[in-house]
C-alpha cells in the first residue's frame, strides 16, 4: 500500500520549540489509512491462515498501526491559542443556544425557574459517572442542545491534560452548551468553551471502592500489576502498594488518587500537602456540585434543584455495573490501606460528601426523602415497562449489541440490559435511549470514534482470539 499525503503547509522545525505546524490534510489522509490498514487487519485475522508469510504480515500490520496511532496521537493541533481571554466564548453569546429554553437571571423569591441548558460535567471514572452522562445525553438530545465532543475517540485525548483545540471542529470563540466527556480538568480551557453562566458539576466516589473498582477494571492496562502474585492480587498490592508503584509508569495514576488525578491534581501529593488544601478551595469556588456516587439519588435531587430540571429528565438505569461476583470484598485492614494510599482523594471525598450533606439539610430532610421515594419509584415503573426481566444482565445475555457496554481488557464483567420485546411503541425510543451505554450514544451522535473501535477490536482479539 502506499501512501501519499498533501499538505497545504510545509512542515517547519524550530531550535527553541520543536513546534510542528500540520494542517488538516494529514490528519485526514492518516485518518483514512488507518481505516483502511483496520479492514485489512480483521480481513488478515478472521482467515486464520496458519501459514508464516500471513503471521509475518499480521505482525507487520500491527506494527504499522501502532506506528501511526503513535504520530497522530502525537501531532499537535494547529489552533494557535496566544493568551487566556482568546478565542474564548465570547460575552455576546453568553446565553443558552437553544432559544426554545432561555434563561433569565434567577431570583431567590421567584417560584419558577427555566431549566439551565448550559452545563460543564467533569466525568470521573468508576464513580457512577456514566450514568449521569446518559441523563446528560438525553437532556441534550431533547433540546437539541450543542456538545462540545472529541474526534476519533470517546475521550479528551486523556490522560493528557485538556486543551479547547481537542474538541472537534473547534474554532476559536466558538461557544458550546455541554462539555461532558472524559478528560483531564484544566477549568480554564474549559471555560473558554461555554457561557459564564455554566453550571459545574462532578461526582467523587469512596476511594476505597473506586481503587477496587479501578485496579478490576483497568489492571491489564497497568503493567506495574503484572508482577502481582497471588490469587487476590488487590489485597497483596495494598499490602505493600510502594513495592508496586512507580509515579512514573504507564497508567500508574489509576492505582492512586485517580479522582485528584481526572480533576488535574499531582495524583502523588500527600493528603497533608498545602497543594491539595489549596485545590479543594479552588475547586469548591469552580464547581457548584459535586455529587456522591454512594448517595446518588440524593445528589440527582440537588442536581435538578440546581439546573430547575423536572423528575423526568434525571430517570436512569445504571450503566456500567460490574456484576456481583467480580467485586472483592475489602476487609476492614484493607480499606483502611487503601484509604491511606489514597489519601489526597479521601481528603477530597470527605470535604465534599460534608458539602453534599449541608446541602441536603438546606433542602429539607424531609423532603428529600420524598422526592428520592418518587425518583426510585419511577425508575423501578420505566424499568419494569422497558426493560425484558426488569433488570441487568451479563454481557453474553445481551441479544442487542446496540446494548453492550464497553468491557475490560481480558473480562465480561460489565452489565447490561435486554429491551422488552413486547415494549409499548410510544416508549422504545425513551427506553432504548436509557439503556444505551456511552460509545452507542456517541455514534448515534455521529461522534467518530475509530481510533476507539480500533481499541476494541484489537483487544477483543487479543484477549479472545479467533473462533472456531
Amino acid at each position: 500500500m502506499r501512501f501519499s499525503v498533501t499538505l497545504s503547509q510545509p512542515i517547519r522545525t524550530k531550535q527553541d520549540s520543536l513546534t510542528c505546524f500540520v494542517t488538516h490534510d494529514l490528519l485526514i489522509c492518516v485518518n483514512a489509512h488507518l481505516q483502511v490498514l483496520l479492514l485489512d487487519l480483521k480481513r488478515l485475522y478472521m482467515a486464520r491462515n496458519k501459514c508464516c508469510a500471513v503471521k509475518r504480515g499480521l505482525i507487520l500490520w500491527l506494527l504499522l498501526i501502532i506506528i501511526f496511532l503513535l504520530y497522530c496521537l502525537m501531532l499537535p493541533s494547529q489552533v494557535t491559542i496566544r493568551g487566556s481571554k482568546e478565542g474564548t466564548c465570547a460575552l455576546n453569546l453568553a446565553k443558552p443556544l437553544n432559544k426554545n429554553l432561555p434563561r433569565p437571571p434567577r431570583r431567590p423569591q421567584m417560584d419558577t425557574c427555566s431549566p439551565s441548558v448550559n452545563i460543564m460535567f467533569m466525568k470521573t471514572h468508576k464513580t457512577a459517572s456514566s450514568t449521569l452522562l446518559n441523563i446528560l445525553f438525553r437532556f441534550g438530545e431533547k433540546h437539541k442542545l450543542k456538545f462540545a465532543f472529541p474526534d476519533g475517540r470517546n475521550d479528551f485525548f486523556y490522560p493528557a491534560p485538556f486543551r479547547r483545540w481537542q474538541v472537534k471542529s473547534y474554532r476559536p470563540g466558538e461557544c458550546f452548551n455541554v462539555v461532558c466527556n472524559h478528560m483531564r480538568f484544566r477549568h480554564g480551557e474549559v471555560a473558554a468553551l461555554l457561557p459564564p453562566d455554566a453550571t459545574y458539576v462532578t461526582v467523587l466516589r469512596n476511594p476505597a471502592r473506586l481503587l477496587e473498582s479501578a485496579f478490576h477494571y483497568y489492571r491489564r492496562a497497568v503493567p506495574l500489576t503484572w508482577r502481582i502474585g497471588g490469587g487476590d492480587k488487590l489485597e497483596e498490592f495494598l499490602r505493600s502498594p510502594r513495592t508496586y508503584y512507580r509515579p512514573d509508569a504507564y497508567n500508574a495514576f489509576y492505582l492512586k488518587n485517580l479522582l485528584s488525578f481526572d480533576l488535574g491534581l499531582d495524583n502523588n501529593l500527600e493528603a497533608d500537602h498545602a497543594d491539595v488544601t489549596e485545590a479543594i478551595r479552588s475547586l469548591s469556588r469552580k464547581f457548584h456540585l459535586v455529587l456522591i456516587a454512594e448517595y446518588f439519588d440524593e445528589s440527582l435531587i440537588l442536581l435538578k434543584e440546581a439546573l430547575c430540571w423536572s423528575t423526568e429528565d434525571i430517570l436512569y438505569f445504571k450503566l456500567n455495573a460490574r456484576a456481583s461476583s467480580s467485586v472483592a470484598r475489602l476487609t476492614p485492614e484493607s480499606r483502611a490501606r487503601a484509604l491511606a494510599w489514597n489519601g489526597a482523594d479521601w481528603r477530597l471525598y470527605r470535604h465534599f460528601n460534608a458539602t453534599l450533606w449541608d446541602k441536603v439539610e438546606a433542602y429539607g430532610r424531609e423532603r428529600m426523602a420524598r422526592d428520592v421515594t418518587e425518583l426510585r419509584r419511577r425508575n423501578a415503573e420505566m424499568r419494569a415497562l422497558c426493560l425484558d426481566g426488569g433488570e441487568a444482565v451479563e454481557a453474553p445475555r445481551i441479544r442487542d449489541r446496540r446494548f453492550l457496554p464497553w468491557q475490560p481488557l481480558g473480562g465480561t464483567s460489565i452489565l447490561g440490559y435486554n429491551l422488552r420485546r413486547d415494549i409499548c411503541p410510544e416508549l422504545r425510543s425513551t427506553c432504548e435511549k436509557m439503556l444505551t451505554p456511552e460509545i452507542q450514544y456517541l455514534a448515534d451522535f455521529g461522534v467518530s470514534l475509530w481510533l476507539t473501535r480500533l481499541w476494541g477490536w484489537l483487544k477483543d482479539a487479543i484477549y479472545s482470539g479467533p473462533t472456531n
